[in-house]
């Protein structure tokens, strides 16, 4: 029987702004935090950095032809802030802006719909110097610079993301260090946190303070399904701990007002959360119009004392202490050092992590209870796999497809049991520079020579670009 979605589902691709735009000077655009990390020495894989990466920048108009050409319906990008403001405070530089203008310009011209996210860890340098995301101001300057976006672009875009997978942004770039800035200090991190959750309710309000009535607001988080390797009382607590600082921490305050009572216990020791002030819960729980989930997959933890098959102060997308993203002493959950992360079973994806569709099944239902009402999209999933081009230029990647299939299907299984998910997008366009792993990983549907530039379209991309054209799920070629 035949997987069919319904008619108006979105099928789309995903990108970040400096994984793949490159000229990071072009236009008075200005360093941002992974301009500066990239730079320093040690903390990419072989010393790569997006001063290239995909050369977006320069190659926009090819690349939504491109896209045009495997018929996706929506394409969800980020804007890169240092572009756009390039010390983070005061006026737009007009040049910047028009390259994002022009991108939505093409993109509607195809009929595919812009999706437009504001942060995607490209914070200004000069607003890190100035303290960073641990300082309340940031939330400020992000709320400015949201409406800025907002009155340029509102005309054309209706659908707005906020931030995109904070987790990351607070966690991993002020705890464990292995994303930029590079700072590891726990209670800067719970500090950035909420700034960034104060930042989401600010530029919501910013935004609709300028979009049109027809504007939707959202932000996309990647919440993790966090399972316990066993039943016993300290393994259910150890998920506990993990579901706080990787979940609750933001669906709490932007879903509920609130943070979870026992988040503060566990993290007493290191800070009194005075940083939340009077009315930060209200400004932070702002009417969403979708939440997005990004997912790759589940998480599995167990009290201390299994050290043999896990990893103590493991991170939240894998089963390394470095929780796929790079090495580091420092533990990305504050409050929760000794709990440690095991290798969830199943086939492994060129990162390491586990292929699991139904971690994504789980988070589906989790937040249409949590959510009521709320559409879901599915904005970020996908895996990295080697693929190298045959001898006749043609790049297959059956692992992916297979990927994509499981995943799809368990999206579909948990709409009839009542989730309201109202598209997918699948990560990524291209291959491009992923993070603190440089170019070594290749996440996207459509290879990319990074010598030449050369795009592809893997055989990953024909078989979705079938689904965006039916609404039917293909089947996985064999062989």
């Amino acid at each position: 029987m035949s997987v069919t979605f319904p008619p108006g589902f979105l099928w789309g691709t995903a990108t970040a702004a400096y994984q793949i735009e490159g000229a990071p000077r072009e236009n008075g655009r200005t360093p941002s935090i992974w301009d500066t990390f990239s730079h320093t020495p040690g903390k990419t894989e072989n010393g790569d950095t997006g001063d290239i990466a995909v050369d977006h920048f320069h190659r926009r108009a090819e690349d939504v032809r491109m896209m045009a050409d495997l018929g996706v319906n929506a394409y969800r990008f980020s804007v890169s802030w240092p572009r756009v403001q390039p010390t983070g405070r005061g006026p737009a530089v007009q040049r910047g802006l028009d390259f994002y203008r022009g991108l939505v310009d093409d993109l509607l011209a195809y009929g595919i719909e812009p999706v437009l996210t504001l942060y995607h860890w490209d914070l200004p340098q000069e607003l890190e110097s100035a303290g960073g995301w641990p300082e309340r101001e940031t939330a400020g300057r992000f709320a400015e610079y949201a409406r800025i976006v907002g009155e340029a672009l509102g005309d054309r875009v209706t659908r707005w993301t906020t931030l995109n997978e904070p987790w990351c942004s607070a966690f991993l770039g002020y705890a464990s260090g292995v994303h930029a800035p590079g700072r590891t200090d726990p209670v800067a991190a719970l500090r950035s946190a909420h700034h960034l959750n104060l930042g989401h309710g600010l530029a919501a309000q910013a935004l609709r303070s300028v979009l049109p009535a027809r504007g939707k607001v959202s932000v996309s988080l990647n919440p993790a399904a966090v399972r316990p390797l066993t039943r016993s009382p300290e393994d259910l607590d150890a998920r506990r701990r993990i579901d706080a600082l990787a979940n609750r921490v933001f669906s709490g305050p932007m879903l509920k007002g609130a943070y979870p009572e026992d988040l503060f216990t566990d993290t007493a020791r290191l800070t009194d959360w005075s940083f939340v002030q009077d009315g930060d819960l209200a400004a932070i729980r702002q009417p969403l119009d979708s939440l997005g989930i990004n997912y790759y997959q589940p998480t599995v933890v167990s009290a201390a004392g299994h050290q043999d098959s896990g990893h103590q102060g493991g991170g939240q997308e894998g089963g390394e202490s470095h929780g796929g993203h790079g090495a580091s002493v420092h533990s990305p959950w504050p409050g929760a050092e000794s709990v440690v992360f095991h290798q969830a079973p199943g086939e492994l994806t060129e990162m390491g992590w586990s292929v699991d569709p139904t971690g994504l099944y789980e988070l589906l239902l989790r937040y249409t209870r949590e959510a009521p009402g709320v559409p879901l999209m599915v904005t970020e999933n996908g895996a990295a796999y080697v693929d190298k081009p045959a001898a006749d230029g043609t790049v297959h990647d059956p692992d992916r497809i297979h990927y994509l299939h499981g995943h799809i299907s368990a999206v579909r299984r948990a709409m009839t049991e009542g989730a309201d998910v109202r598209g997918y997008f699948l990560w990524s366009l291209l291959d491009n520079f992923e993070w603190a792993y440089g170019y070594g990983k290749r996440f996207g549907a459509v290879h990319v020579d990074y010598e030449t530039q050369r795009r592809t379209p893997k055989s990953s991309a024909r078989w979705y670009s079938r689904l965006a054209a039916t609404g039917v799920l293909p089947e996985v070629p064999i062989g």
